[in-house]
């Protein structure tokens, strides 16, 4: 079984956070629907998109809106988001050190897997596994499909939020978190993840005394 790293997507390996609350606020301005401050809009990100709208609008219908945002986020996924500084680079090193790369994401498989192609890194992952019914994070479900996927043996969960660490906790991995995404440092070190860093550059390192462990 090949040592298997799981990463978050949103906030950790793209810096998508401009489109998705592009889409956001795009739908709730066409229901006439007030919208979030930055602040209550950072609380929502990486949750359940129904549970997010059913969180920013009580009492509105939370299935239309996050239809509504499906169908304008297709279109604009890509219009701002990007791969963070050096990602594609440590994936690629990560490959070559002989680590199955997947992704365990709130998105939609399918969704999940057009971001990634659309800015540039489908092709240095095994595999993306979205929610798709399956308990959110900080269940570890979506985390434990993702490493079955490629029949691999699940090594660390990196993400940005602590739904990540939790899950990966929950799955029985070491848990890398960055700061670069939707959660900060102190609100990530309140779950004690493994590892706290303001960048993913120090992952590749980390690995080794992790896997050592398994």
């Amino acid at each position: 079984m090949k040592p298997t790293v799981v990463f978050d997507l949103d906030g950790t390996l793209v810096d998508s956070l401009a489109d998705i609350t592009a889409s956001f606020r795009h739908v709730l301005r066409a229901f006439g629907l007030p919208e979030p401050d930055d602040r209550a809009m950072a609380g929502l990100i990486g949750r359940p998109l129904v549970e997010m709208f059913r969180r920013a609008a009580p009492g509105a219908d939370a299935e239309a809106l996050a239809e509504a945002y499906r169908a304008h986020y297709r279109e604009h996924m890509a219009d701002r988001s990007r791969p963070y500084p050096g990602v594609p680079e440590l994936l690629a090193r990560l490959r070559g050190e002989g680590y199955a790369l997947v992704v365990a994401t709130t998105k939609r498989t399918a969704t999940a897997r057009k971001l990634a192609e659309a800015v540039g890194i489908l092709h240095l992952l095994d595999h993306v596994q979205g929610t798709d019914g399956l308990p959110a994070k900080p269940a570890p479900d979506v985390v434990e499909a993702a490493v079955q996927a490629v029949s691999g043996q699940g090594v660390c969960m990196v993400g940005d939020t602590v739904h990540d660490v939790l899950a990966g906790k929950a799955a029985g991995l070491c848990t890398f978190a960055v700061t670069w995404g939707n959660h900060d440092a102190a609100t990530l070190a309140a779950v004690a993840p493994d590892h706290l860093e303001p960048t993913l550059e120090p992952l590749s390192e980390r690995l080794e005394p992790a896997l050592a462990r398994r």
